[in-house]
């Protein structure tokens, strides 16, 4: 194998590790949404995965039922918005900011 390959290999390597270290940690973080004030929220990894969702009392109205919805949407959303913010900074870092045509996590 030519040297210059074989460093490439190294490198590559290197890097699916890291990418691999990166997981883990994602996995572990913790980002939360929420909407109407802290009512509804929503508890998501770094991983993009909902955890929790916790929804006050007060806010269980049997009449309005779309309101709730809406609440909730809106605070699932957030959380995987903020998520996805993590899991892009934690792969700048492996990347050093460059953007890697199919590289996600």
């Amino acid at each position: 194998m030519p040297k210059g390959l074989g460093n490439m290999m190294k490198q590559v390597q290197k890097m699916q590790a890291e990418m691999e270290k990166i997981q883990e940690e994602l996995a572990e973080e913790r980002v939360e949404g929420s909407a109407g004030g802290g009512v509804v929220k929503v508890v998501a990894n770094g991983r993009q995965e909902i955890l929790e969702i916790k929804i006050s009392p007060e806010v269980v109205n049997p009449e309005d039922v779309e309101m709730l919805e809406d609440l909730v949407l809106a605070a699932v959303n957030q959380a995987r918005e903020k998520a996805a913010q993590l899991q892009a900074e934690n792969l700048a870092r492996l990347t050093g900011g460059l953007k890697i045509p199919g590289l996600s996590i």
